[in-house]
């Protein structure tokens, strides 16, 4: 599997990544390409399923340069965007796609095969074109500075130009958490609807 990852800050020796949880699940090493051409070994410090987030870890020496952080709070809807990724493949890593801020608070239903049921993720939405590759991928500002992490869009014929950004505010927070090692709580209710007029007819 493939994705889109950048470094988000330093401390101490190391380095640390932010990417999404659903880019490395499958595996159970992950490599990193610098814009240099340059492979790395990572190491996992942690995930989070429902958050869609997962930190990865490199020497300090190892990177090229550390992402600014925006804020995704500050934004207006009609404000520029850029989403960075590797779509596809690698033969087209580094692209860069132009949009606009479409939307925020978004609230967008997410189904994981790990977790009980379906659940929600508030996201910021714009119409930068976002292919499969560009998971975890930073989405910037005007400035350049990362205000989300690239994470979903929707696939239908009848829809276009739909794709979705966890704020990077969140996925801090969310980070720190699994740098530090700490619990993530998600509550859930743990209950679901069905129409009343279907009939269900169980064994005795």
């Amino acid at each position: 599997a493939s994705g889109t990852g950048f470094v988000y800050k330093t401390e101490k020796d190391d380095a640390y990544i932010l990417t999404n949880n659903h880019v490395i699940e499958s595996g159970n090493e992950v490599n990193v390409t610098f814009t240099d051409g340059k492979i790395i070994k990572t190491e996992i410090v942690g995930t989070n399923a429902l958050s869609d987030i997962a930190v990865l870890k490199v020497a300090k020496k190892e990177i090229i340069a550390v992402a600014e952080i925006g804020s995704s709070e500050s934004i207006r809807v009609g404000d520029t965007s850029f989403a960075v990724g590797a779509p596809l493949d690698s033969v087209y890593s580094w692209t860069v796609t132009r949009g606009i801020i479409s939307g925020k608070d978004r609230m967008v239903e997410v189904s994981l095969s790990s977790s009980a049921g379906d659940y929600v993720m508030k996201v910021l939405q714009t119409d930068a074109a976002i292919n499969s590759g560009n998971s975890g991928g930073p989405l910037c500002n005007a400035n350049g500075e990362v205000i989300g992490i690239t994470s979903l869009k929707l696939v239908s014929e009848s829809v276009e130009g739909m794709g979705f950004a966890i704020p990077i505010e969140v996925a801090l927070n969310y980070a720190d958490k699994i740098i530090k090692g700490e619990k993530i709580s998600q509550p859930y209710l743990g209950i679901s609807m069905v129409n009343v007029v279907d009939a269900y007819y169980y064994p005795q």
